[in-house]
């Protein structure tokens, strides 16, 4: 008999399946994406996995479902009267199923991280302890890419599942390349993972990690080199001259 295969330390999510058979029957967003109706499941074999794709291909949306299944809290301002309203828009996560730990996480979008800012300097007003665990300084006094920074170099010391929506956004290359760095440190600790949807080529270079195309249906692993991300931005840096005739 064969020994059972044990869990990778440190991997807490290992497969999620997507329930087709379950889709509500409707032709709205995300549940009419070709990419979510043929991609049966995704593993996670590695610490660190990206999504990648055009916008609108459904990586971020597949990122919050994924947080949301495990009860990740997702820091969002109040909503806003809106002219078109989609009941389905953020329904996928009753339509997965995930294989993985319970274990304690964080989803970080840049367009929502100022709310979870303002949360937290309300917090500091009656305990100015809490502002301990994101550097002793409020956030709101920082730009945008020191405070995001700020975040994850205190956050990613905790063990947990960190799902992460462009965190390039407000990030320089040379803070991008500080945020690679940084992945690389906590990844190596064994004690957190992280799910990352991103258009940066500079993240993407993470060694030993896996790139999900939702270019692609299904949803397949590509190599770095073979993205586009990676070919375009080349072919710019050595030849910019050809893009702007």
């Amino acid at each position: 008999m064969s020994e059972e295969k044990q869990p990778v330390y440190g991997m807490h999510i290992r497969k999620l399946w997507l329930q087709q058979e379950t889709f509500p029957s409707c032709n709205l967003y995300p549940f009419n994406l070709e990419i979510f109706r043929q991609t049966p499941s995704l593993e996670f074999s590695k610490p660190v996995t990206f999504f990648i794709g055009e916008n609108g291909s459904g990586k971020s949306t597949l990122l919050k479902a994924v947080a949301r299944k495990c009860g990740i809290h997702i820091w969002e301002d109040q909503p806003r009267r809106r002219y078109h309203v989609n009941p389905c828009e953020d329904l996928l996560h009753r339509h997965i199923r995930i294989d993985g730990d319970e274990v304690e996480g964080s989803f970080f979008a840049s367009e929502i991280f100022r709310h979870f800012a303002e949360v937290l300097d309300e917090w500091a007003v009656a305990d100015p302890a809490s502002l301990e665990y994101f550097g002793k300084s409020s956030l709101l006094g920082q730009s945008h890419g020191q405070s995001h920074m700020a975040f994850f170099s205190n956050r990613f010391r905790i063990r947990g599942l960190y799902l992460l929506d462009e965190p390039e956004n407000a990030l320089s290359p040379r803070m991008q390349i500080s945020l690679l760095r940084m992945l690389r440190k906590f990844a190596s600790g064994g004690e957190v993972q992280f799910i990352i949807a991103t258009h940066s080529p500079i993240l993407l270079a993470y060694p030993d990690s896996d790139i999900f195309s939702f270019n692609h249906i299904p949803i397949r692993k590509v190599d770095y080199e073979s993205t586009d991300y990676y070919r375009i931005y080349k072919d710019f840096l050595d030849n910019p001259q050809k893009y702007l005739d």
